[in-house]
């Protein structure tokens, strides 16, 4: 069981040696760290983006940023927590540029996966109520509930106070409640318009 030079080639460097290594000027570093976590990484954009084409653009904003900004890493938290942070704050980036958007493409996307009706008008409904929330808020309850981190871990990817995260998701599940709550009652008696008329 032979190590060279003090490495052994069988087993894979951690996420803290790879990033040494590319800030030391290795040049295939970063791109092995990168695709070790590409799969998460791109999950956590589709979830805080507004569609696919967001979610990779975004992802290769925060993988440039992360590219060129290695050298600062102060190395204070997980390697994967400073890029799952690089990539929510890019996506929120692009979600306040883009925030005049329409939701025409959301509603092809989903008509496009042929799902049945009832569950294109659940779709629906749970994504326009996520997009109705402040970007702040939806990062941290996509991150909480969706994507499953706890509430420290989802601070120090945010580069906030875990109260704060506590209090974005706990108003922002408020608010979710109320939106569903409203196209439930909405549903069982005439269609549901864009203006509650009739609040609950």
């Amino acid at each position: 069981m032979g190590t060279v030079g003090g490495t052994s080639e069988s087993q894979p460097r951690s996420d803290a040696e790879l990033l040494a290594a590319h800030v030391a000027g290795e040049r295939y570093a970063f791109e092995e760290l990168f695709r070790r976590h590409h799969r998460q990484l791109y999950r956590l954009a589709q979830l805080t983006s507004r569609n696919p084409d967001d979610a990779a653009d975004a992802l290769q904003d925060a993988m440039l940023s992360a590219h060129r900004t290695a050298p600062r890493f102060r190395h204070d938290a997980a390697v994967s927590s400073w890029l799952y942070r690089i990539v929510v704050n890019a996506c929120l980036d692009r979600l306040r540029r883009n925030k005049i958007r329409p939701t025409t493409t959301l509603l092809e996307d989903i008509c496009h996966a042929g799902d049945p009706m009832p569950r294109v008008d659940t779709a629906i409904v749970i994504e326009r109520a996520l997009m109705g929330l402040p970007v702040e808020q939806r990062a941290a309850v996509v991150a909480v509930d969706m994507q499953g981190y706890s509430v420290i871990e989802t601070a120090r990817m945010l580069g906030v106070a875990e109260g704060t995260v506590k209090s974005r998701c706990s108003r922002a599940r408020r608010k979710l409640a109320e939106t569903l709550d409203y196209f439930a009652m909405a549903d069982g008696g005439t269609a549901a318009s864009p203006s509650p008329s009739n609040p609950p």
